[in-house]
């Protein structure tokens, strides 16, 4: 992952960005997966500044997740599987902000479409890591199970996605 072609800054990150008034801030919210297993917390939200809008949540995975998937990708690539592999101290990863759901009586974060082997198997990052375009594209086949998704997709449109769709309003006037 370069610093190149940054494309997603950490809110926190962006003078002048904050969670919108209409909106609910969900860091620090414990994140489940489609079958309620814990996956981690909510570390930070992920800014696309060209759509000007969150379009993931960026996830401290939680450490019985990493031991389920850590050696995830040790296969050999003539085997079909990855080439690359999670390492030490990689326990993030990213779930696009329109494939969450709140739960904001309990401060919870789920997600119905993606289970906790999924998450395992993904590839993680460390804390503070640039994440490519190429990452992106890579964590959004893994999630959807969709393999037409490839690198010749670019950013212009692509949080236009149903991924990205934020539900994560406040109901009425608070």
């Amino acid at each position: 992952m370069t610093d190149t072609n940054k494309n997603l800054f950490n809110l926190d990150e962006l003078s002048g960005y904050k969670v919108a008034k209409n909106y609910i801030d969900v860091r620090g919210w414990d994140v489940k997966d489609a079958n309620d297993r814990t996956i981690g917390k909510v570390d930070h939200l992920l800014v696309n500044k060209i759509a000007e809008r969150v379009v993931y949540l960026d996830v401290e995975v939680d450490e019985s997740l990493i031991e389920d998937g850590h050696n995830t990708y040790q296969a050999s690539a003539s085997k079909g599987v990855h080439a690359f592999l999670n390492k030490e101290g990689e326990n993030h990863l990213i779930i696009p902000i329109g494939m969450a759901i709140i739960d904001e009586k309990n401060k919870l974060v789920t997600t119905t479409r993606i289970d906790s082997s999924t998450f395992a198997k993904i590839k993680r990052f460390k804390k503070g890591d640039v994440l490519d375009f190429e990452y992106e594209l890579g964590v959004i086949r893994n999630y959807k199970g969709d393999d037409t998704i490839h690198s010749s997709n670019d950013v212009e449109g692509f949080y236009d996605r149903e991924e990205f769709k934020n539900t994560f309003h406040k109901r009425d006037s608070e």
